[in-house]
C-alpha cells in the first residue's frame, strides 16, 4: 500500500459492538501510515483515543437512508488503485472502481441455517443482508474468513464463483496462544466453568442450562458464570433464573462485560464451557487458551478449527454436555448393570410378579 496516490478505506458503517468493534479497534491502530486511510464508521462505534494521524474518519448514522448514501460517497471516492476494505460482511453495494476485499465473519450470511427463532426484526434484517451478499458478491474482488470451516462454506455455496477467499484468523492479540493445553492451575479460582456468549439461538443456552439441571439431578452442582444482555435476551434470561430456583442451580448471569473484564474472569475460571452449534471463528476459544484456561467445548469443525478441547460433546444433547462437564470435574459415570442371560429371565419375572 505504498503505491503513489494509493489509499485504503475501512468500511465498516455496521460495526459497532462486541467482538466486531473490539477487532475493528484493534484494525484501527494498525492502519499503515505511508498512506491515506479513510474508514467509515457507525456513529455509535468507539474508538480509542489515540489513531493514526493519517487516519480520517468519516460518521455515518444507524439509518438505512444514511447508510445507502455512505455506500454512493465510497463509489465515487474511490479510485483504481485504492483497497477497499469492507470490514462488515457486507461486498459493497456499487461496483468500485478499485480492488474490494469482504471481510466475512457472520456466518448467518452465508450459511443455509435456519432463522425462525429470532425475533421478526433480526430475522428480516438477516434475510436483507443475506440477499445483498449473494447478489453483490460480484463487486468484490476477494473475501477474507478467520476459519477454514468458514472457507469450505463460503466456497461451496458457488456464489463467489472463482474468487479467493483467504483464510487470516484476526484476533487483538496473537500472544500466548495454543491448540492444547500444556499448564493448567487452578487451585484456586472463583468458578468452575464460564461461558462468554451472547443469547442468540445458535449459542445454545438452554440446552447448557438443560444440562446443568441434569447435574443437579445427580447431586452436582458446578458454578457458571454467564454473560448475556438481561434487556436484549430477557425472555431467555428469565427462563434460566427459573430453572435456578427450580433446581438450585450454581449460576450467576454476570450481564454483559467489557474486554478488558472478560480477560480477567477467564483467570477466576477453571475452564470455558462453550457449547455453540456454529461460529465463524469462536474468538473465546482463542482467549480462553490465551489466558491457560482449559477449554469443554462442541465437537465440531470452528472449534477443531483452533484448538483441542479438553472434552467435548454433542452440543444437540443435555445429556452429553452433562457428561463431558462430569468427565472434566472427575466424577465417573456409573458402569451399566450388564445382565447375562440368567439375569435377564430373572429380572423379567420379578418384574411381572
Amino acid at each position: 500500500m505504498t503505491s503513489s496516490g494509493r489509499r485504503l478505506f475501512v468500511h465498516a458503517t455496521n460495526v459497532h459492538t462486541g467482538g466486531g468493534q473490539s477487532l475493528l479497534n484493534a484494525l484501527l491502530q494498525s492502519l499503515p501510515t505511508d498512506s491515506g486511510v479513510v474508514a467509515l464508521l457507525d456513529t455509535r462505534m468507539e474508538t480509542p483515543d489515540t489513531l493514526p494521524h493519517n487516519l480520517e474518519v468519516k460518521r455515518v448514522k444507524p439509518s438505512v437512508w444514511q447508510r445507502l448514501k455512505a455506500e454512493w460517497w465510497l463509489a465515487k471516492r474511490v479510485k483504481q488503485n485504492d483497497i477497499v476494505l469492507c470490514f462488515g460482511n457486507l461486498p459493497p453495494l456499487f461496483q468500485l472502481h478499485g480492488r474490494a476485499v469482504v471481510f466475512v465473519q457472520n456466518r448467518y450470511l452465508i450459511d443455509r441455517i435456519s432463522l425462525e427463532n429470532f425475533p421478526f426484526k433480526t430475522r428480516m434484517r438477516l434475510k436483507v443482508e443475506r440477499y445483498w451478499f449473494f447478489w453483490k458478491a460480484g463487486n468484490a474482488h476477494a473475501f477474507i474468513v478467520q476459519s477454514p470451516s468458514m472457507q469450505t462454506i463460503l466456497k461451496s455455496l458457488g456464489r463467489v464463483g472463482c474468487k479467493p477467499v483467504y483464510v487470516f484468523p484476526f484476533v487483538k492479540t496473537s500472544q500466548g496462544y495454543q491448540r492444547a493445553l500444556e499448564l493448567a492451575n487452578h487451585e484456586e479460582v472463583a468458578h468452575d466453568f464460564i461461558y462468554v456468549a451472547s443469547g442468540e439461538p445458535h449459542k445454545n443456552h438452554r440446552r447448557l442450562i438443560e444440562a446443568w439441571c441434569l447435574l443437579a439431578h445427580d447431586g452436582l452442582f458446578p458454578s457458571l458464570r454467564l454473560t448475556l444482555d438481561t434487556k436484549v435476551h430477557a425472555d431467555l434470561c428469565i427462563w434460566i433464573d427459573k430453572k435456578k430456583r427450580q433446581f438450585g442451580l450454581n449460576l450467576q448471569n454476570l450481564g454483559v462485560q467489557p474486554h478488558e473484564q472478560i480477560k480477567h474472569l477467564y483467570t477466576q475460571a477453571r475452564a470455558l464451557i462453550y457449547p455453540s452449534t456454529f461460529e465463524s471463528f469462536g474468538l473465546p476459544l482463542i482467549e480462553a487458551r490465551q489466558a491457560g484456561l482449559a477449554v469443554i467445548a462442541s465437537e465440531l469443525d470452528f472449534v477443531r478449527d483452533v484448538l483441542d478441547p479438553e472434552q467435548v460433546f454433542d452440543p444437540r444433547s443435555p445429556v452429553s454436555i452433562a457428561r463431558a462437564v462430569k468427565r472434566f470435574l472427575g466424577s465417573d459415570e456409573k458402569a451399566l448393570p450388564l445382565l447375562n442371560g440368567t439375569e435377564f429371565m430373572k429380572s423379567l419375572l420379578e418384574k411381572c410378579d
